[in-house]
């Protein structure tokens, strides 16, 4: 498809005096006006552009499989999901798994629990494990993010199903990936951080089994779960060469591993848009942008 100079202007123009996006906000429009919605298009568009914020959560919806590609049957489905979780939830409330005083992300996680056929007896329940840690973190963050909990837990659930069947082979060889990109980019930190015993106890769960939920604040982490929703997982790894990059000369200066792996517990949270727009770059750098043609 040969470039229109005229598009190509106006998208220069609108940066410039800081309207970055409107062109891929219509475009967007255009590509949901579709019936059925395409798939491909739309997961090509989330891996290529930020998803404007009015339109992130359907998308996530469709992408994720809890609404249709069919629009006109979007109404109907959203009807069935919601009984299916008064159902789940009522269900729970009858068995004493929960009551009025129980969070709502522990609400959820029983409600996984249920649906997957792996709830504990109400006698065994114990502290949650880690698998259930990573749950309740994701829980936590998709519930600063979506406002209604019918949504939130459908969100929540196809989410992590979908980042364990797609990405679960691939999660255990990102902190490989990051080794070799961190030696591309920054071979001294990565020598520093091998030196000083910190590189084998790096914060990789919260990096790549919980997805940054609980280290970057919302408004930077719905931007990187955009790429791992539209199917990657090696945003993730980018996220967190960024994170390294960016506190190289704080890093350099601790010498302790349990240093190093407490301040990338709790980074600094005024410097996160900036940090997931860098690792985008990095992304689009050694993977590639997606072409898109709408």
């Amino acid at each position: 498809m040969a470039d229109d100079p005229q598009r190509n202007f106006r998208s220069a123009y609108y940066e410039k005096v800081g309207f970055r996006g409107v062109e891929e906000k219509k475009s967007l429009e255009i590509l949901l006006k579709d019936n059925p919605l395409d798939l491909e298009k739309l997961s090509t568009f989330s891996q290529r552009f930020p998803l404007p914020s009015m339109y992130r959560i359907h998308v996530w919806k469709v992408l994720l499989g809890i609404l249709p590609p069919h629009s006109d049957s979007h109404a109907l489905v959203g009807g069935y999901r919601k009984e299916q979780y008064q159902d789940i939830l009522e269900a729970l409330e009858v068995m004493r798994y929960i009551n009025s005083s129980t969070s709502s992300t522990h609400v959820y996680l029983r409600m996984f629990q249920l649906e997957n056929q792996v709830l504990p007896r109400c006698s065994e329940t114990s502290p949650p494990n880690e698998e259930n840690e990573d749950f309740l973190s994701i829980s936590r963050a998709m519930e600063e993010i979506v406002d209604d909990p019918v949504d939130c837990y459908w969100l929540i659930k196809c989410f992590v199903n979908q980042f364990h069947t797609k990405f679960g082979d691939s999660i255990p060889h990102l902190p490989k990936s990051l080794e070799h990109y961190l030696s591309q980019e920054e071979p001294r930190l990565l020598n520093h951080l091998r030196s000083t015993g910190a590189l084998a106890q790096l914060p990789y769960s919260l990096w790549f089994r919980r997805c940054f939920a609980g280290c970057l604040p919302e408004s930077s982490l719905q931007r990187v779960w955009d790429k791992v929703i539209s199917g990657s997982c090696k945003i993730l790894m980018f996220v967190a060469l960024e994170i390294l990059l960016s506190y190289k000369i704080i890093l350099m200066g601790i010498n302790r591993p349990e240093g190093v792996v407490r301040f990338l517990h709790n980074i600094p949270q005024e410097n996160t848009d900036a940090i997931v727009t860098k690792a985008i770059d990095l992304w689009h750098k050694y993977c590639g942008t997606p072409m898109h043609a709408v």
